[in-house]
């Protein structure tokens, strides 16, 4: 499903920053150096499972504070600040965050685990994503990346674990487990992140762009997004796949941008497949012809499009929920031909459809 509803969010430079950043007007907290030993270690991590406070021992110098300043605000004209969290990627200072974090920042300034603090320069940000890489020059000594995990192998109920900073409290680790996978979480730019994963381990302002942890310690996810009535952690916090943040990251790398493909539709899931609401005109889908639901019939209460094209395969490959035909798209690259498998006026149709670059 599409989360809509109470997303928490909070005011963060150059505009809207997304939830788990936590807006503050100065940095005059101190930082203690934590020195963790954990009993046994090395048989948890030969069994592949740690506890908690392994996963913390092993991690917390691989995860960062992020504050990122720019503009004024309204209070007497101080720059204003927005803080989230991060994680090093690698020994050459790259560190992995989200993308609204840091949005608009004029300047990034990153603390580290033993309280030192370094300026960070941009390298990209991906807003479909929500996802940015930031480049720290520290020394290797003191710089601990932490691994990308297969977020493919997660499963529901499994164990995760959360650090990160939040209310500018760093270092702080949470733990719950996979609520759910595969939903969906609008980006910085209105475009669907699809496959998030859904989690009840307490994330708040500030703990985006930190890392959710397996029990071996690997990067699952980056944290993004929790929904709220009350605006703090009440339970669904939600957070990127790390096969997204693997993909995404090698390509800021190489580029500083990334090209999502793009076919121009608004969808709905429904029984049959994925029924086209909206075709967005002069999209590779209006140049292929796809067709957009004229009307509407209730099913078991529900409103369900009727007389446009429904969308049941992709190159051969079947798609029952928008989600799915979001993935398989997402799976192809700007100028790709795909084959898209329709239901028109109840017979089944092949059409090609050449993908164009996501706007931004």
């Amino acid at each position: 499903m599409l989360l809509t509803g109470a997303i928490a969010v909070a005011v963060g430079v150059g505009g809207v920053a997304g939830a788990g950043t936590h807006a503050v007007l100065s940095d005059d907290s101190g930082t203690v150096v934590r020195e963790v030993t954990v009993q046994d270690a090395e048989s948890a991590a030969a069994s592949g499972v740690l506890s908690i406070a392994q996963i913390y021992s092993r991690s917390f110098k691989g995860v960062v504070e992020i504050t990122a300043s720019g503009g004024s605000s309204t209070l007497g004209g101080e720059e204003q600040q927005a803080q989230g969290s991060g994680f090093v990627f690698d020994r050459q200072g790259t560190i992995v965050t989200n993308q609204h974090v840091v949005d608009g920042a004029e300047s990034i300034r990153i603390r580290l685990w033993n309280g030192k603090t370094y300026t960070a320069e941009l390298v990209g940000t991906d807003p479909s994503t929500d996802l940015a890489v930031i480049k720290v020059d520290a020394p290797e000594s003191v710089l601990e990346p932490l691994s990308l995990g297969d977020s493919n192998d997660l499963e529901v109920g499994a164990t995760v674990v959360a650090i990160g900073s939040p209310f500018g409290l760093e270092g702080t680790v949470t733990s719950g487990i996979v609520s759910a996978l595969h939903r969906q979480m609008t980006a910085p730019n209105n475009f669907t992140i699809t496959d998030s994963i859904q989690t009840d381990a307490a994330i708040n302002h500030g703990n985006s762009g930190g890392p959710l942890l397996d029990t071996s310690g690997r990067v699952v996810g980056v944290n993004a997004q929790i929904e709220s009535e009350s605006g703090g952690s009440d339970g669904i916090g939600f957070a990127i796949p790390s096969n997204t943040v693997r993909s995404i990251v090698s390509q800021l790398l190489e580029s500083g941008t990334v090209e999502h493909a793009y076919l121009g539709v608004t969808m709905v899931s429904v029984p049959e497949g994925v029924a086209v609401t909206e075709v967005r005109a002069g999209t590779p889908a209006a140049k292929a012809g796809l067709r957009p639901a004229t009307g509407t019939r209730t099913l078991d209460g529900q409103d369900i499009p009727t007389g446009g094209d429904v969308i049941v395969a992709l190159d051969g490959a079947a798609v029952s929920s928008s989600a799915e035909l979001q993935s398989a798209v997402d799976a192809n690259l700007p100028g790709d031909t795909v084959s898209i498998t329709v239901l028109r006026s109840g017979e089944r149709k092949t059409i090609d459809v050449t993908l164009a670059s996501r706007p931004s």
